[in-house]
């Protein structure tokens, strides 16, 4: 053990989360890596996160299975809807789409707490984004900063006055392209990571969904090419 803070980094194994947990790293934190296998449409990612994982050395790392399909009412967890392709940024930014998720970052953040509470831990880091984004009301500050308030209500460390938890959003206000610089700067491997909505059983990224749009936009705002393989 060491005398470093600890830190629960969601994970998802796409590029956000991974510079996230780079950020993270870089700051002195010893990482617990939390990611969920919720019923996505693919796991592909599932992969990547437990090679980035491995590759970081972070302290352990976790997959949690739960069941967002038995909801549905996304893209990603509900066969009844397609996965939007070749949409502009002003389509985007129109309205939420519906490969948001319901409800996903509140149910994955209160997993994070709980580890949280069990480790003594009172950083939990998220790689949500306001900027170059799809939309999602989960990523947003406000409620960022509603569920930081609710977790200081429900945790016996911070009702006992012993310490507060804070909600790490180091990439809230970047873009695409800080993001990729970022990482680029802290020796990331963006060939390990996963963002592609609906990826090919290989794992190849569709490259037309919005998730891939926003991240080769971030690559080609820093005059590089995306080290990871296309479909087209």
């Amino acid at each position: 053990m060491t005398d470093r803070p600890k830190a629960v980094v969601l994970l998802s194994g796409g590029l956000d989360s991974t510079t996230c947990l780079a950020i993270a790293l870089s700051q002195g934190f010893d990482v617990y890596a939390l990611s969920f296998r919720y019923g996505q449409r693919h796991e592909h990612e599932l992969k990547m996160a437990a090679q980035i994982a491995a590759q970081t050395g972070v302290i352990e790392h976790r997959i949690v299975d739960i069941d967002l399909r038995a909801f549905g009412g996304s893209a990603l967890t509900d066969d009844a809807f397609e996965v939007p392709k070749d949409r502009s940024i002003n389509e985007m930014e129109d309205s939420i789409p519906v490969t948001y998720v319901p409800a996903r970052n509140t149910v994955f953040l209160s997993y994070a707490l709980a580890w949280a509470e069990v480790l003594s831990c009172f950083s939990i880091f998220i790689g949500v984004n306001a900027l170059d984004y799809s939309g999602y009301p989960d990523c947003r500050p406000e409620f960022i900063e509603a569920f930081e308030n609710m977790a200081n209500l429900a945790t016996k460390a911070a009702v006992e006055g012993q310490r507060k938890l804070s909600i790490h959003t180091p990439l809230l206000h970047m873009t695409k392209a800080q993001i990729v610089a970022t990482g680029l700067s802290l020796g990331v491997d963006y060939s390990l990571t996963s963002t592609c909505y609906d990826p090919t059983e290989d794992g190849r990224a569709c490259g037309s969904c919005d998730a891939c749009l926003l991240r080769r936009k971030g690559f080609a705002e820093n005059q590089m090419e995306d080290p990871i393989p296309y479909l087209i």
